[in-house]
């Protein structure tokens, strides 16, 4: 079996309107779900994607309004990326983040692409980074009145962990998750080892895992701007079947299968602490509402609707 690819990021937010803002505004990305934390349900769960949700282009948010100033260090997933389509459409983001105070950091060649690093205001570590199709196919770019389609993102690229340690986070990506390693590239921290790349799927920005060696930095101490687990594709209902019982195997402690309504989902922690999830294509962002309308309503799953007006009052009003 091979996984498809990053299926979606997940991380946290104490201030789910900035969150809107930044990622529909400033990113133009478009707001495909407002629900609810299914584990916690008096608190949001967002999702940004792209036209029309496609698995491996959604980066979404758990609003926790307390949360904390994030420590950064190792056991993390450090770096979120966004695929875009050309490097004329790096320039155009470099010079949006100029104009709208965005802060970035400079065009660098990291794996033969060049990208772009920039942060939100509550430190969320992300980049840009040029695809040229060769691998995974980009999403359906979403338009708005000022971000154009051929500069709009459309996919989630390399995700970036950072462990203290690195061996035992690769077996498992080789040799549990069937990953393949494809080269390295020189860290920007000196004294550093170089940072170890691994793909899966078709190839390319959305499929590919770089993994980190820190000895300089503490264990991170989670909180708002960091990611809480990524999540990758799984192709098929019955590979989801099958994952289960890998894992199972392999000695892992998984959740078990947990139907979260638009996808199914598998989580267990690997060895240096990290939160990985398998998570299903179908049934997808649509399954309970239009295409045209997507995010515009507070959506439940079935298992919650029985509780939307308890629901509905303990969530705070949001702007979006």
């Amino acid at each position: 079996m091979k996984l498809g690819g990053i299926h979606h990021v997940s991380a946290i937010t104490s201030n789910a309107d900035k969150n809107h803002d930044f990622f529909t505004r400033v990113l133009g990305m478009r707001f495909v779900k407002k629900t609810v934390n299914q584990d916690s349900p008096s608190s949001y769960h967002l999702f940004y994607a792209d036209a029309i949700g496609t698995p491996g282009t959604d980066m979404t948010y758990f609003d926790i309004p307390n949360a904390r100033r994030t420590r950064p260090g190792i056991s993390s997933i450090s770096n979120t990326a966004f695929r875009i389509q050309s490097e004329e459409a790096l320039l155009f983001w470099k010079q949006r983040f100029e104009t709208l105070g965005v802060e970035h950091e400079p065009i660098v060649e990291r794996f033969n692409r060049q990208t772009l690093k920039f942060q939100d205001d509550e430190g969320s570590q992300l980049m840009l980074v040029v695809d040229d199709g060769k691998g995974i196919p980009y999403g359906v770019p979403w338009k708005t009145e000022e971000v154009s389609e051929e500069y709009s993102i459309v996919g989630l690229g390399p995700v970036m962990l950072t462990v203290g340690q690195a061996d035992s986070t690769a077996e498992v990506l080789t040799d549990v998750l069937n990953f393949k390693e494809v080269g390295s590239y020189a860290s920007l921290v000196d004294g550093m080892a170089d940072i170890r790349v691994f793909s899966t799927g078709e190839g390319g920005p959305g499929g590919e895992i770089h993994l980190e060696t820190r000895s300089d930095l503490p264990r991170e101490r989670p909180g708002r701007g960091s990611v809480h687990h990524v999540a990758f594709r799984v192709k098929t209902m019955e590979e989801y079947d099958e994952w289960e019982k890998r894992l199972r195997s392999k000695g892992f402690q998984t959740s078990g299968k947990v139907d979260r309504f638009y996808f199914k989902s598998i989580y267990f922690r690997e060895p240096n602490g990290i939160l990985y999830e398998l998570a299903t294509d179908e049934p997808g962002f649509t399954s309970d509402e239009p295409l045209d309308s997507l995010g515009e309503t507070l959506a439940l799953p079935p298992f919650l609707e029985g509780r939307r007006e308890e629901i509905e009052a303990s969530l705070r009003p949001i702007n979006v």
